[in-house]
């Protein structure tokens, strides 16, 4: 199910990443993620509304070991129980960027994925793009035919 970005939901990311947020600010969220098996630490920072130019969008931030990745227009996310990890992405022109964390302190980044990839036959995609396609395929969900960002949409 894909969800829209609210102070409220942010609970359901904790719940799959098994992970309490901690409020950091007005509308920043930390949840950090240790994996002891595998020595793995990544830290998760979700910003509902941030104002650029006059305009709210929300940003999402993964710290981990010598790693710092930043998925901006964050749109929605979908959180699977079954595979415990989040998708966050944003769908602009065409394209997709999407930001993966896993429970077990993984994460994958695919950006400016080309909707043909998305909603073409994974099998017949070159190899190097068929893990992607398969990752963001979610992504293409009914749902989010016509989704836009609105200021409203923020609490």
């Amino acid at each position: 199910m894909i969800h829209e970005f609210t102070k409220e939901n942010i609970d359901a990311i904790g719940k799959v990443l098994n992970a309490k947020p901690k409020p950091i600010g007005e509308d920043v969220f930390r949840l950090e993620l240790i994996n002891k098996e595998e020595n793995l630490r990544l830290a998760l920072e979700i910003h509902l509304g941030l104002e650029v130019d006059s305009k709210k969008m929300n940003m999402v931030s993964v710290y981990s070991g010598g790693t710092f990745l930043q998925l901006h227009n964050c749109t929605a996310f979908i959180a699977s129980d079954l595979l415990k990890q989040v998708t966050f992405f944003g769908k602009q022109s065409g394209l997709t960027s999407g930001l993966i964390v896993e429970e077990t302190a993984g994460c994958s980044l695919y950006a400016n994925v080309g909707d043909e990839v998305l909603a073409g036959d994974f099998t017949s995609l070159p190899e190097d793009l068929m893990m992607c396609g398969v990752a963001l395929s979610l992504t293409e969900s009914e749902g989010l035919d016509g989704f836009t960002f609105e200021d409203d949409q923020i609490s």
